[in-house]
């Protein structure tokens, strides 16, 4: 709403923007959606789902309710740090303007506040929001030099809850290519897996994800362990990849028969049918010698 002069008449305004009461002591004026820009990075997805829905009614009903925070742009604009939900919304009911708080932000102060601010109000996060939300508020923390006196990891843990380590693993997402990335977010892949599969390279990445949909199969955690290791090896191929993938298919004795904590006493290009042989000879030379102790 437009605020009142001393007259009783609402203030002038021009067509492009209209000033609001204050919000928790800052201006809010509606700017037109026109003029609202997405950053660039954006880690947060704007998607038509259920919960769009759900805040296209809410708005429909009662308006926006807490305005977006934008600050401005160098070739004209605004960049929405928090509210391009909002903004799509609007769209969608067919609203010309968006309410939102303008400041004057450096680069590294908008990248803290955008992630910070979606992170306040979003209730589930995929994996990929997550991932790349941390990652830039880590590089916007350490270039303002937070890491020479306490790392950007513990500040972001104190804020969140996530644990050092898991931040870390959570940030290692986004060397992931989008379409393996895609199946973690979709529960289609284990969040661990994945974090193995980010050591990969992209083409090493790309040629699972081939695998992947022609055999219509997923890597377990200790295969991604074995890609990780042959990569760092050196031995890694497509043909190596797909033939790892394969064996669960190929094999009776499939990769959970082999725990991950028995695969580091092997070469990692053992199939399980290889280790068990191992392990079976192992065991039978075993029992050979404890029958031969009982006989002496």
């Amino acid at each position: 709403m437009a605020r009142k002069n001393q007259k009783g008449g609402a203030t002038e305004t021009d067509n492009r923007q209209l000033t609001l009461d204050l919000f928790y002591g800052e201006r809010v004026i509606e700017i037109p959606l026109a003029e609202l820009h997405e950053p660039d990075p954006h880690p947060f997805l704007v998607q038509d789902d259920d919960a769009m829905t759900a805040l296209v009614d809410s708005i429909r009903q009662y308006g926006v309710r807490e305005p977006g925070l934008a600050r401005p742009r160098a070739d004209g604009g605004y960049e929405l740090l928090c509210g391009n939900r909002r903004k799509r919304a609007c769209q969608i009911i067919g609203l010309t303007v968006l309410p939102v708080i303008v400041r004057e932000l450096d680069d590294q102060a908008a990248a803290v506040a955008m992630v910070d601010s979606n992170l306040q109000q979003r209730e589930k996060l995929l994996y990929s929001e997550k991932a790349w939300a941390y990652r830039v508020k880590m590089e916007a923390l350490n270039h303002c030099g937070v890491k020479a006196e306490q790392h950007s990891a513990d500040v972001i843990a104190g804020q969140t809850g996530d644990s050092r380590n898991q931040i870390f693993r959570l940030i290692r997402l986004t060397e992931l290519v989008d379409v393996i990335l895609n199946k973690v977010d979709a529960r289609e892949l284990a969040f661990n897996t994945g974090v193995e599969l980010s050591y990969l390279d992209y083409n090493e990445q790309f040629a699972v994800a081939d695998a992947m949909e022609k055999h219509g199969i997923r890597p377990s955690l200790s295969q991604a362990v074995r890609f990780k290791q042959l990569k760092k090896d050196g031995k890694l191929t497509p043909g190596i990849i797909d033939g790892i993938l394969t064996e669960s298919k190929s094999s009776p004795v499939g990769e959970e028969t082999t725990r991950l904590k028995y695969r580091r006493y092997f070469p990692p290009d053992y199939s399980p049918k290889q280790v068990e042989a191992v392990i079976v000879e192992l065991l039978r030379s075993w029992q050979k010698s404890q029958k031969n102790a009982l006989n002496s």
